[in-house]
């Protein structure tokens, strides 16, 4: 068995909050995969991913990929994994 290291790799990110829904969506508003919606009354972002829909509710974080693709992420994985590179 051999052990291997995450290349590392720039992504962009927001996260989803109630003060930061609009911009969520304005962000990934032209992505055909990607629907703004409501469930039970709170707002989620779903997004088509290969493997099926994935659904980003309140805290998690919406990743743009190195191809331009985006899935949720929980908070919990986004702060294990990503660190802050700017103060954009």
């Amino acid at each position: 068995m051999a052990k291997y290291r995450k290349k590392p790799v720039v992504i962009e990110a927001m996260q989803f909050t109630n003060d930061t829904k609009d911009a969520v969506w304005a962000w990934t508003a032209n992505h055909s995969d990607i629907g703004a919606d409501f469930e039970n009354g709170e707002p989620v972002v779903r997004i088509m991913t290969p493997e099926g829909e994935m659904v980003a509710r309140l805290g998690d974080w919406i990743i743009k990929g190195i191809k331009g693709e985006f899935y949720p992420c929980k908070p919990d994985i986004f702060e294990a994994t990503y660190e802050r590179i700017d103060d954009d």
